[in-house]
C-alpha cells in the first residue's frame, strides 16, 4: 500500500528570487522533499517585486507571493489593507495541509506561521537558523531586537510543535530562548552543482599577478565586511584584491569606507549576481573569508569549501562544525580586524597552505552535509507530528 500524499505549507520570510543562505536552504529543502512525492506549497512576502506573484517549481512546489513591505530593511510585514491578501489567506484556509513549516524566529511570516497553525489545528513545525539575537550596528536596534526575541520570538518557541535547528548552536540558542530543552537538529546539505561550474578563467587572468581574497553574502549589520576592508587596509599590499560578491543596505557605506582607506583600485563591488556567477567568480579566489558577528549555519562557507577554498571565518554559530579551524582553514574572533589581516597574511605567503585547507575542507562538507539525508530526517519528524494530530 501506497503512503499517502503528504501537504505541506510552508511561511517563509524569503524565498528566490530574494538572494541569502536562509533561502537557498529553503529553495533545496523544497527540492529534495518534493522528490519523495510531497505536495508543498510556500506562503512568502512578493520581495523582489519583478518575481512571479505565483509560480511552480519541481512539480510539487507551488510558490504564492503575498503583498508585502519593508518598514526596516530585511523585515517583511504583508500589506494588511490590501484586498489580495486576504483573498490569498483564505484560500490558503481552505486547503487542508498536515503540517506548517516556519523559518526563523525573528521574521513576522513566523508569528503568520503560528496564527494560521492554531487556527486550522494543524501542527507547527519551526526551523531556526540563527543562532544568537540579531546583532547591529547600533545599541539600539540590537536592544530593540533582542526585546522583539525574548517576547514574540520566545512566544512562538514555546508553542510549535516541534523544534529543529540547522546546528548544534542554532539549537542550543532555541533551547535557551524557549526554555523547552527539545530542540533537533538536522544540518542542511549542500548544493551539489556548485562542482561543476568553472571558474570565470577571465577573471583570474586579470588579476594573474594577485592574490583574490573574496567575500560573497548580503551587505547588511552582522556581517563583519567593515572588518574585511580594515584589514585589507591595514595589510599595505599591492599584491592583493579583494573580491565583494554580494549587495544591500551598507554597500554605499562600505564603498565609502573603501575610499576613505584609498583602496578603492584594490576592492571590487559585484553587487548581486545570479548564483551561477556569483560561485564562477569565488571559484577565482584564492581565500574567502567569512567575518559575521552572528551565524546559524553560513551557507557561504559550505560554499566555499566545496569550491576548494581556502577560509578564514569568525567562530560564531555555527561555523566551527563546518570548519574545525585545525586542518581545514581558520577561525578567529568576531570584530578583530588586525587579527584577521595577521591570518590573510599567513595565507597569502602560502600557497600550499591554502591547497591543503581547501582540501581537506572541501572533503569534510562533502561528507557532512547530505540533502538525502536531510529530508530523511525531517520526513520522520514529520511522520511523528501527523500520528500525534491523529
Amino acid at each position: 500500500m501506497e503512503n499517502p500524499v503528504m501537504n505541506i505549507l510552508i511561511f517563509s520570510p524569503f524565498y528566490p528570487p530574494h538572494i541569502g543562505g536562509l533561502e537557498s536552504h529553503s529553495d533545496e529543502f523544497n527540492q529534495y522533499l518534493a522528490r519523495h512525492g510531497t505536495h508543498i506549497t510556500v506562503f512568502t512576502p512578493h520581495l523582489p517585486t519583478d518575481a512571479p506573484k505565483e509560480e511552480t517549481r519541481y512539480n510539487n512546489v507551488h510558490i504564492i507571493r503575498f503583498p508585502a513591505f519593508e518598514p526596516i530593511h530585511n523585515y517583511p510585514i504583508p500589506k494588511f489593507w490590501q484586498v489580495i491578501f486576504w483573498q490569498q489567506w483564505k484560500s490558503l484556509c481552505k486547503k487542508d495541509y498536515d503540517i506548517v513549516i516556519s523559518r526563523t524566529r525573528f521574521f513576522f511570516p513566523t508569528l503568520m506561521a503560528l496564527w494560521y497553525a492554531h487556527g486550522q489545528n494543524i501542527p507547527l513545525l519551526h526551523i531556526e537558523h540563527g543562532s544568537d539575537f540579531a546583532q547591529f550596528n547600533n545599541v539600539i536596534k540590537t536592544t530593540l531586537g533582542k526585546m522583539y526575541d525574548w517576547i514574540l520570538g520566545r512566544f512562538v518557541l514555546r508553542h510549535a510543535d516541534a523544534l529543529i535547528g540547522n546546528s548544534h548552536a542554532s539549537a542550543h540558542f532555541v533551547n535557551k530562548l524557549s526554555g523547552r530543552n527539545n530542540c533537533h537538529i538536522i544540518y542542511r546539505g549542500t548544493n551539489k552543482n556548485i562542482e561543476n561550474i568553472q571558474p570565470y578563467q577571465n577573471i583570474r587572468a586579470q588579476y594573474h599577478n594577485k592574490t583574490i581574497i573574496a567575500f560573497i553574502g548580503r551587505l547588511i549589520d552582522g556581517k563583519g565586511v567593515d572588518d574585511l576592508i580594515t584589514a585589507i587596509a591595514k595589510l599595505e599590499r599591492e599584491d592583493i584584491v579583494c573580491f565583494i560578491i554580494g549587495s544591500g543596505p551598507k554597500e554605499n557605506q562600505l564603498k565609502k569606507t573603501v575610499q576613505e582607506y584609498h583602496r578603492k583600485h584594490q576592492i571590487v563591488f559585484f553587487g548581486n549576481l545570479p548564483f551561477d556567477e556569483a560561485i564562477a567568480i569565488l571559484k577565482t579566489a584564492d581565500i574567502v573569508v567569512n567575518p559575521s558577528y552572528t551565524e546559524g549555519l553560513p551557507t557561504s562557507v559550505t560554499e566555499a569549501a566545496l569550491c576548494h577554498k581556502a577560509i578564514i571565518a569568525t567562530d560564531v554559530g555555527g561555523t566551527n562544525e563546518i570548519i574545525d579551524g585545525i586542518d581545514d582553514g581558520i577561525l578567529i574572533p568576531p570584530k578583530r580586524p588586525n587579527i584577521l589581516a595577521e591570518k590573510l597574511e599567513l595565507l597569502i605567503n602560502d600557497a600550499e597552505l591554502r591547497a591543503k585547507y581547501g582540501e581537506t575542507a572541501f572533503q569534510k562538507v562533502r561528507n557532512k552535509f547530505n540533502w538525502n539525508r536531510a529530508v530523511d530526517q525531517y520526513l520522520a519528524v514529520f511522520s511523528k507530528l501527523i500520528e500525534n494530530r491523529r
